[in-house]
C-alpha cells in the first residue's frame, strides 16, 4: 500500500500556496516535509487527509483515487487526522 500525490495545487484567491507537489510514500516509510513558514507543508498534509480540497492534482491510496473523497471515507483506507 502507498499514498501518492500527483501535481497537487492549492490556490487561495490568485495565490498558489502549494504548486504541483508530487510525492509517493510507501507503507512503513517515514517522511517529513521541510520548508519555511508559509511554504505549504500543512496545506499539503491537509489535502492528503481530506481537510482541504486541492484546486487540482490527484491523491491516491494504492490504486484508489481519493482526491474528492471525504475524510470519513478515507479512514477506511487507513488515513486519519485528529
Amino acid at each position: 500500500m502507498f499514498i501518492q500525490t500527483k501535481d497537487l495545487v492549492k490556490t487561495y484567491k490568485s495565490r498558489n500556496v502549494v504548486d504541483k507537489v508530487s510525492v509517493r510514500v510507501e507503507e512503513g516509510e517515514i517522511v517529513g516535509l521541510l520548508g519555511p513558514n508559509g511554504a505549504g507543508k500543512t496545506t499539503t498534509f491537509y489535502m492528503i487527509v481530506g481537510v482541504e480540497k486541492p484546486s487540482s492534482g490527484s491523491i491516491c491510496i494504492g490504486d484508489v483515487d481519493v482526491t474528492h473523497m471525504p475524510m470519513y471515507k478515507r479512514s477506511a483506507y487507513g488515513i486519519g487526522y485528529l
